[in-house]
């Protein structure tokens, strides 16, 4: 992905956000979804189908993603589950904390917040459990207790 001339995508339709659109609530989607505008709210992929979002250029989340690829080259402030792929591309800044399976990070990139490895085990476990409420699940998970002699 990164420094690879073949942009990432996965099937479905495209989605643009652009420049000068801003959205408030939550995007639940499927296929790419492109952010170059403002997203005021959580981003969602649609359970069991492919998704891929990037955040680009002057592109800005805030709130929580949950998309299994994931570009960033934008600012996200808000955290980030990603099952898949992460993409922390040169302009990219999080203020959040990211939960990924694989990550590639890019000179430049910020990182304001913990970054946690997901087993592809426990990812989809994750996505394929119930979500009443996005807000309510955005705990990160708690840690094993350690064992004391």
């Amino acid at each position: 992905m990164l420094g690879s001339k073949k942009s990432a995508s996965v099937s479905g339709g495209t989605t643009l956000i652009s420049h000068d659109t801003v959205v408030v609530g939550d995007v639940h989607f499927s296929g790419n979804l492109d952010v170059e505008g403002l997203v005021q709210g959580n981003i969602i992929a649609t359970s069991g189908k492919e998704a891929l979002l990037r955040v680009v250029g002057k592109g800005q989340v805030e709130g929580e993603i949950r998309v299994p690829s994931v570009i960033v080259n934008g600012l996200v402030t808000g955290d980030i589950y990603s099952s898949k792929h992460l993409e922390l591309a040169s302009k990219s800044r999080v203020q959040g904390n990211v939960y990924y399976t694989l990550v590639e990070m890019t000179a430049g990139a910020e990182v304001n917040g913990s970054m946690t490895h997901i087993s592809e085990t426990g990812a989809a476990a994750e996505s394929a459990a119930p979500r009443a409420d996005v807000a309510d699940s955005a705990e990160p998970p708690k840690p094993p207790l350690a064992k004391v002699d």
